[in-house]
């Protein structure tokens, strides 16, 4: 149900509002009519009386209630901010499990909410945005990373190591050779993976700072990497109109590198802020384990980088 909430809010707003504007036009009228011709013949009406005649019938009041309330949270998830949940550890250190985040809908276009195309342009993503979007493979899911490759670019991933060659912009020098993506060792992490100490690392792409981890037990995966046509395993050439998106947790994320490239269509926005975060345990149960929330992590409220 959650994959289909926003077409099931539009349906709702619409009925309800109908609903209501057909009592306003066609039977608020009558009821009206009916209590001036009760007055009529008898100036003394009871309270129960009028209120008999005026009262709205159930549905109608229903929707009366129901329509402005729906009508904003409609109107804010659709084109303003919806919020989502973190529900695992691809994108460490930057997002935890138990993380609430807003995600701003306006950012790549506003889009109408049953079928997602786009009405306004208003901006494409940048290199180093966080981004939430519809898993290419199975649009009811929404996935969270990191973009890394713009269209045209050309992102190679080797040895653990990030490089880009940038696709040519009118006015600046084409790159010839693809660029190493800068990072600083930080050393190890709070994190543990497998039994391994996860490495920490600082990595600038564009204008944005970011931090990584990098489990140095686990190897690239190389063999399963996404290809298309004669390119090499690990090269990947960016086509117009999609993404490259990746996982702040190098080695613990299922992204990009695996299963190609984001279509625009698919964006549904830029994470822009943390508004709450959880702490969770593990615990086991009588049939699967559970995450059961512990805390409050305050310290994490505030903007995503």
């Amino acid at each position: 149900m959650a994959a289909y909430f926003s077409q099931i809010l539009v349906i709702v707003t619409l009925v309800s509002g109908l609903i209501w504007l057909f009592d306003v036009l066609f039977q608020a009228p009558k009821r009206k009519a009916a209590l001036a011709v009760a007055q009529s013949g008898d100036a003394n009406l009871s309270e129960d009386a009028v209120e008999a005649i005026t009262k709205e019938p159930y549905i109608v009041e229903t929707a009366h209630s129901v329509f402005p309330v729906i009508a904003f949270v409609l109107v804010l998830r659709s084109f303003l901010y919806e919020p989502f949940q973190i529900p695992s550890g691809s994108m460490m250190p930057t997002l935890l499990v138990g993380d609430f985040i807003l995600v701003e809908k306006f950012s790549y276009g506003i889009k109408e909410p049953m079928w997602r195309k786009e009405v306004i342009a208003t901006g494409k993503p940048e290199r180093g945005d966080v981004v939430v979007f519809k898993y290419p493979e199975d649009p009811r899911i929404d996935y969270i990373k990191r973009v890394v490759g713009l269209p045209g670019d050309r992102v190679f991933y080797q040895n653990k190591e990030l490089y880009i060659q940038r696709a040519c912009v009118e006015g600046e020098i084409c790159q010839s050779v693809p660029a190493k993506v800068d990072r600083i060792a930080l050393g190890d992490s709070e994190f543990v993976q497998d039994g391994v100490r996860l490495k920490h690392y600082k990595e600038q792409l564009g204008d944005v700072e970011h931090e990584i981890l990098i489990n140095p037990a686990r190897p690239d995966m190389r063999g399963m990497f996404y290809r298309k046509g004669s390119v090499p395993a690990g090269e990947f050439v960016v086509p117009e109109g999609q993404y490259f998106v990746m996982g702040d947790n190098r080695d613990n994320s299922t992204d990009s590198r695996f299963w190609g490239f984001v279509p625009e269509e698919n964006l549904v926005g830029k994470a822009v802020a943390i508004w709450i975060s959880f702490e969770f345990d593990r615990k086991p149960s009588d049939t699967l384990p559970t995450w059961v929330p512990t805390g409050v992590r305050f310290e994490r409220v505030g903007g995503i980088q």
